[in-house]
């Protein structure tokens, strides 16, 4: 028998197709089902444009089945004006008696105010149904408005000696410790975050774009920090192909409020190994995502030192991904 909870997991499949291309606004996913059927899905479009909720209504054919129907979302529907109209006004206007829902919405602007509307319309609302899964998915929204910074990722690659760089290097350009498919596989992930952010020393050493090239999807925003005003515009970082910020705080906690200031909810700290240990000491970091690489280099600049909960572990031909959360 299908429960709340399998069409609660339907929405979270469906709501990743958004990842990407809503932020700043949560990738939520919908569901709409009569007579213990499927009839309507949707996910968050892009930034600016239809919430899950409008984009499930819509796509039921037969819009006198919504008086019977029950809608599932992952995230508490909207109350207020943004760039689009609230959610709860358009479920109580269809006239849909029943809605489930998998987290309550943190937001300020929102925090249990959709569910209160709904409730108030006589619309009868279950909260709670796969809510830690919920919460796991929305974690970049969540860490942004109760944090009040973005989610952060540490990306590295090391040697199997435990080398981040080389000692010297005669070209200002990486040297490749992973293969081909781990590097498609992080452009993969720049794709999917808002931003990334890199050194100083990454700039001049490696002049990074720091663009999707490998991989279909949006250019992050770049966040390059310079707190002595080193860089010149000459830097591939600096090119139009995607927006860049260059922020002079020195501290990761003053990037971090910076960088919320910049209504961005995710970033990816590439490195160098100075920037990264930065964050560590500060324990400023949710994921950590490392690669080891089938190469030595006996001497060279140290990978960061941290601890982490280790939750995965990867075999990419001959490069191996380990993924840690900061518990």
């Amino acid at each position: 028998m299908i429960t709340h909870k399998d069409y609660i997991q339907r929405c979270i499949q469906i709501a990743k197709l958004g990842l990407g291309s809503t932020r700043p606004n949560p990738m939520v996913g919908a569901v709409i089902v009569h007579n213990n059927k499927i009839i309507a899905e949707g996910y968050t479009s892009a930034y600016g444009g239809n919430h899950a909720e409008v984009n499930a209504i819509q796509a039921v054919q037969d819009k006198t089945l919504l008086t019977e129907a029950t809608l599932y979302v992952t995230l508490e529907p909207c109350s207020h004006f943004g760039k689009t109209p609230p959610c709860s006004d358009l479920i109580i206007r269809n006239k849909i008696p029943n809605v489930v829902i998998g987290c309550v919405d943190d937001n300020p602007e929102v925090a249990g105010k959709g569910i209160k509307k709904l409730r108030d319309s006589g619309c009868h609302v279950t909260v709670g149904v796969l809510e830690e899964e919920c919460k796991e998915h929305h974690k970049r929204f969540f860490t942004f408005h109760n944090k009040k910074r973005p989610y952060i990722i540490l990306k590295w690659a090391e040697t199997t000696d435990g080398f981040i760089a080389p000692k010297t290097k005669n070209e200002n350009k990486p040297v490749w410790i992973t293969n081909k498919i781990s590097r498609q596989l992080v452009h993969k992930w720049r794709a999917q975050e808002q931003a990334i952010l890199v050194g100083t020393n990454t700039v001049i050493q490696d002049n990074p774009s720091l663009t999707v090239r490998d991989f279909v999807g949006n250019n992050p925003t770049r966040v390059v920090l310079d707190k002595n005003n080193t860089l010149n515009h000459t830097f591939s970082v600096f090119n139009t192909e995607a927006k860049t910020i260059v922020l002079k705080e020195k501290t990761a906690k003053t990037i971090c409020q910076a960088i919320h200031k910049h209504d961005i909810n995710s970033i990816i700290i590439e490195g160098g190994a100075q920037t990264l240990q930065m964050f560590i000491n500060e324990n400023l970091w949710d994921e950590a995502r490392v690669f080891t690489g089938n190469v030595l280099f006996k001497e060279g600049v140290k990978a960061p030192k941290f601890s982490g909960k280790l939750v995965a572990t990867e075999t990419i031909l001959t490069d191996t991904l380990k993924t840690f959360i900061n518990d």
